[in-house]
């Protein structure tokens, strides 16, 4: 599924109007799929009160429209946020809203406004749309804040939540807080965003009768990783396949108190098809990791005062580089310091085969980024926002106020692949392509998680996937994992560890 910025939809928007398309025919199946999922949940909650809030744009245009449907069923108020309409489109649907409505102005009848949202089972909003861009007015503002009070009743919004821009998430002041958001034709970057996404509720796509070949034809900002999951399914391996055509990964991983992170790489590595996996770990820690890791294939290396691999360990490593694997995972609890960069570095400027960095590997590059350029085999970096302002030279909020132009101008910058972990984790390409997975959920976001991911990932590398298909893949199952533990133990309860074994039936 794409994900379309505000300008792109309006010029989309023209051009279908420009085609003979009646924008007031697009307008009418836009409301009504905002009153379908509406009436199903009156239906389901007997819900008797519904109040919908409607802006003086289009938006609110298509308010008028849900309340004229759902006054079939329900006793429906419609508020006027900031006056009377001012858009034909809108002047036209208010106009022929059924006389049982209520028209409450709340410019004019502010108490009368107030005790309607109060009183209110369900609060559609239809207040802005995706051309807000700045603070919210006083009378939205009121208006969104007596709403997010109201607690009991269910919540829906139209196209977008209210108070957020939607080309970059921001919520300049405060925002509708939404139970479901219906957007139209496309999904928003608002919708798959950080901050945003928290309040947008359970989100679905609607289609209003724009023309598929219209929508074809549109530039946009993201894909969602399901589009191509389901175009490029992960494939059953041959009959005659053995370890040798599975692939060959090369772990560099661990340290003296990390050898969990090198363990549960390692597991997801194995879990996910690898026929060999070869871990190269500090002597100190491999006892441990053997212990855990019995299919594995072991590099005992010697270690720094620290208990870490250092450049001492490079020309062993170079050596199974370059002649004995297919893919390299470099970084999950390897630790930091001078001789740990130097080594990352050095295997990172000399490899032929690709490499999958993964924290203590990212944070190692920091003092010499420019490695990255020098890397003559794809890369793909995995920090979550912490790792990614690090590399950038900037600060956490300014990352994740900003994660999609964050990853994909890195990508660009440097030639490599980002995957930017978070909710909603972003897939930036060194060609400019983004996209975002929609797999996964908060209970993910424990020490482990992101080890497993990164061994899922450099797994499907050594098995031969292209890079940019391993990123999205393993993004994706790495996330559906997720939501499998959830659903079985709990976010609270659940851990990295029980997510591999959904490994087995997700594959």
């Amino acid at each position: 599924m794409i994900v379309v910025e505000s300008n792109e939809m309006m010029n989309l928007e023209k051009e279908v109007a420009r085609s003979g398309i009646s924008t007031a025919s697009l307008m009418e199946q836009a409301g009504a799929a905002v009153a379908e999922l509406a009436a199903k949940l009156i239906a389901e909650r007997k819900i008797k009160k519904v109040v919908v809030l409607c802006g003086k744009g289009n938006n609110g245009g298509d308010g008028f429209v849900i309340a004229r449907f759902l006054s079939l069923m329900s006793e429906v108020s419609v508020i006027l946020v900031n006056d009377y309409p001012q858009t034909d489109l809108g002047k036209m649907n208010f106009n022929i809203i059924p006389d049982k409505v209520a028209i409450i102005n709340q410019y004019d009848q502010t108490i009368e406004a107030a005790n309607a949202i109060d009183e209110a089972e369900m609060i559609i909003d239809a207040i802005y749309g995706i051309g807000f861009k700045d603070m919210l007015d006083p009378g939205s503002a009121q208006a969104i804040d007596l709403s997010n009070r109201n607690t009991k009743a269910v919540k829906i919004a139209v196209d977008t939540p209210s108070g957020i821009v939607c080309n970059s998430g921001e919520i300049p002041g405060d925002c509708f807080h939404t139970d479901y958001t219906v957007s139209f034709t496309a999904l928003k970057p608002l919708h798959v965003l950080y901050p945003s996404s928290d309040y947008c509720g359970e989100i679905s796509v609607a289609k209003i009768g724009i023309p598929q070949q219209f929508v074809d034809m549109c530039t946009y900002a993201m894909r969602t990783t399901d589009e191509l999951i389901e175009k490029y399914p992960l494939q059953e391996k041959k009959r005659s396949a053995h370890k040798g055509t599975n692939g060959t990964l090369l772990s560099v991983c661990g340290s003296y108190g990390m050898a969990g992170a090198a363990i549960l790489s390692g597991e997801a590595a194995l879990r996910s098809g690898i026929g060999i996996l070869k871990m190269a770990v500090p002597e100190s820690i491999y006892p441990i990791v053997a212990n855990k890791l019995t299919e594995a294939v072991f590099l005992p290396l010697p270690q720094t005062e620290k208990g870490q691999l250092g450049a001492s360990a490079f020309d062993k490593l170079q050596m199974e580089v370059m002649q004995n694997c297919n893919a390299v995972l470099i970084g999950c609890g390897l630790g930091t310091g001078s001789e740990v960069t130097e080594l990352v570095s050095g295997l990172i400027a000399s490899s032929m085969k690709p490499i999958v960095l993964d924290a203590d590997g990212i944070n190692s590059i920091v003092p010499n980024i420019d490695v990255l350029r020098q890397c003559m085999a794809p890369v793909i970096l995995t920090p979550h926002p912490g790792e990614m302002a690090r590399l950038m030279g900037t600060d956490i909020k300014t990352v994740q106020k900003n994660r999609y132009l964050s990853a994909r101008d890195f990508a660009s910058q440097y030639g490599v692949t980002v995957v930017l972990k978070g909710a909603n984790t972003i897939i930036a390409f060194p060609d400019g392509d983004v996209y975002v997975n929609r797999t996964g959920n908060n209970g993910m976001g424990k020490g482990g998680s992101g080890d497993i991911l990164a061994g899922l990932m450099a797994s499907f590398l050594a098995q031969g996937m292209n890079y940019d298909k391993a990123a999205i893949l393993a993004v994706y199952y790495h996330g559906l994992a997720g939501d499998k533990c959830a659903e079985k133990y709990s976010r609270r309860t659940m851990l990295p560890s029980d997510m591999i074994k959904e490994f087995s039936q997700i594959f």
